[in-house]
């Protein structure tokens, strides 16, 4: 098993130049992985970063983020076309880098305005099955995973645990499309954790190990060794990266409700993390 961390724990929005100074950190902290969260494509030389993370021997693992104007499955053609073309640039990404998989909430924007009717619910839903269909269609032809990442019900009315995730997959009816599971938002929506990772289980594409308030893994209340049995129960073996969010990135603390400090620092997240993941699931 790989460990990696996500670049938001130190930097939003991400850039080349950002990697190129975060990647001899994280691997002097011992991880494998720099998962790279790419909210602007502008901003993220691609060859630039290709050539950071070769350097450091560190596999790359490629984020997409979702804001209102990435919704696919948005009722103005004009936002579901956007989310289209970014995750296109995100496969392609992958590609270049060497990333097997695009992860996050793909299925729909994040934070978007929930819908209570029912068949406005499922209007949405077919038009993100649809879509991802299509994404799924492309990466599948560059040889790429898409792992869809299902949120608590604060940030998402759509995908908020492992069965509808797997619902949603079925229905997209390719089989290069999983689920990206997080344990911050298994802790507030799965009755228990270890059961919803035994069910998802092959498809289980990408894991993130993060705890309740999004502190230091390991420091909170995220029941950690049913989830590390559940793990190594399905036989996963793929990234486990740390993905947390500290108020020093003002914009990003303000999106996930961050108000106060939850950890000592910044590197203090990923290098007390990756010491008790090491412990975990050694």
């Amino acid at each position: 098993m790989k460990f990696g961390v996500n670049t938001f724990v130190w930097i939003s929005p991400c850039t080349a130049s950002a990697v190129k100074d975060l990647a001899p950190k994280v691997k002097g902290m011992g991880f494998d992985i720099l998962e790279v969260s790419c909210e602007n494509p502008e901003l993220i030389d691609v060859k630039q970063v290709k050539k950071y993370l070769e350097i450091y021997d560190l596999m790359p693992i490629v984020c997409g983020v979702f804001g209102p104007d990435r919704n696919i499955c948005s009722s103005d053609p004009k936002i579901v076309e956007n989310a289209k073309i970014y995750i296109r640039w995100l496969i392609d990404a992958a590609v270049e880098l060497g990333s097997p998989v695009v992860c996050g909430p793909m299925f729909s924007a994040v934070g978007k305005e929930h819908v209570e009717d029912e068949a406005a619910r499922k209007a949405e839903w077919d038009l993100s099955v649809s879509g991802i269909r299509e994404m799924a269609q492309y990466a599948k032809s560059k040889d790429i995973k898409l792992a869809l990442e299902p949120l608590n019900r604060f940030e998402t009315d759509m995908l908020n645990i492992v069965s509808q995730g797997l619902e949603f997959i079925n229905q997209t009816g390719m089989d290069n499309v999983g689920l990206h599971l997080d344990t911050f938002h298994m802790h507030l929506e799965e009755k228990d954790s270890g059961d919803a990772i035994r069910l998802a289980n092959r498809k289980i594409y990408h894991f993130h190990a993060c705890e309740n308030d999004r502190g230091v893994p390991g420091t909170g209340q995220v029941h950690w060794k049913e989830v590390a049995k559940a793990l190594k129960d399905v036989n996963y073996e793929g990234p486990v990266v740390i993905e947390s969010f500290t108020s020093q990135l003002i914009e990003i603390a303000r999106a996930v409700c961050i108000w106060r400090e939850i950890a000592p620092s910044q590197d203090a997240i990923a290098m007390q993390g990756l010491k008790f993941l090491n412990t975990l699931l050694a």
